[in-house]
């Protein structure tokens, strides 16, 4: 069998997009186009209608596509496998996280652990959409919160705590709530849902709460929480400094609401080396104790 083309006609059927392969193989789009077209050459036979717009699978294709996908799996676990008995870290990573806890944690951990394996390159996409990893071709996705994908491989990593807070003058002005019910008489800097979750006991409450400010950035709460416009709910990631400055004060500590760091992986029946070692490295850093 000749491999030539045929990771990137693979690739194309899968993202559906000649541009989106191309980054996915770090390939430019021509390079993609060309080689798919020598496949084709070598064929003797269409696999890909293009247009402008889109690309779309002939019959042909199709066909070929079925038959070479088993083969490209069992060639990456052939790899894998051998990369397990060498046991180096070494190959490309692709790996997502929302976008405020990428950037503020994950990036300079990745940064770290780049450094102590030189033979890893990795690309890291901040996206605060659920990215389905399977289909995008990632081979890590950070995810925060509670967690029920099935399909995936989980584990955690760390925990979050979620704080309400306000600044100085905010509880000079309006006083501190002792309990969620005095929620109600505060001005809440309310995120995309209109209500907090908080911890009552053994058991997860909801309260509803309202504002003048309502923003889907967590950075932009932030902000107005340190201008005095109310309180906020937000992870320690977002507001640990300033609790420990003082330019924010911490309220209603009793129902601190914590909930897990994971990192999911689509399932194989190999751990390679690179992402093993990864997860060490975000596990050790993060805190959880495995």
């Amino acid at each position: 069998m000749q491999w030539q083309g045929v990771v990137e006609f693979v690739t194309v059927v899968e993202a559906q997009s000649f541009t989106e392969a191309a980054q996915r193989l770090g390939l430019s789009v021509a390079q993609v186009s060309r080689q798919v077209g020598a496949l084709e050459a070598r064929l003797a036979t269409r696999l890909l209608y293009r247009t402008t717009r889109r690309v779309s699978v002939t019959e042909a294709g199709q066909l070929y596509y079925q038959h070479c996908r088993p083969l490209l799996d069992g060639l990456q676990q052939a790899e894998q496998a051998l990369s397990q008995v060498l046991g180096t870290p070494s190959g490309h990573l692709r790996i997502t996280a929302p976008t405020y806890y990428g950037e503020t944690v994950i990036a300079p951990l990745l940064s770290r652990f780049l450094q102590l394996h030189p033979q890893v390159s990795a690309e890291l996409n901040l996206d605060n959409r659920k990215i389905d990893l399977v289909a995008q071709g990632y081979d890590l996705g950070i995810r925060l919160g509670p967690m029920d994908e099935s399909s995936l491989l989980l584990r955690q990593l760390g925990q979050r705590q979620h704080h309400v807070c306000a600044a100085p003058d905010y509880l000079a002005r309006h006083g501190s709530p002792h309990t969620l019910a005095e929620l109600a008489q505060h001005q809440c800097l309310v995120g995309t849902i209109d209500f907090w979750r908080f911890n009552d006991g053994a058991k997860l409450r909801e309260v509803r709460v309202s504002g003048r400010l309502r923003c889907n950035s967590g950075g932009a709460l932030l902000d107005a929480a340190l201008h005095g416009l109310g309180l906020v709910q937000l992870p320690d990631y977002y507001v640990a400094p300033y609790l420990a400055s003082g330019r924010l004060v911490p309220v209603l500590d009793a129902y601190t609401l914590q909930d897990g760091i994971w990192a999911a992986y689509p399932r194989s029946r190999f751990l390679p080396p690179k992402l093993s070692a990864l997860l060490e490295h975000l596990s050790q850093a993060l805190g959880s104790k495995h």
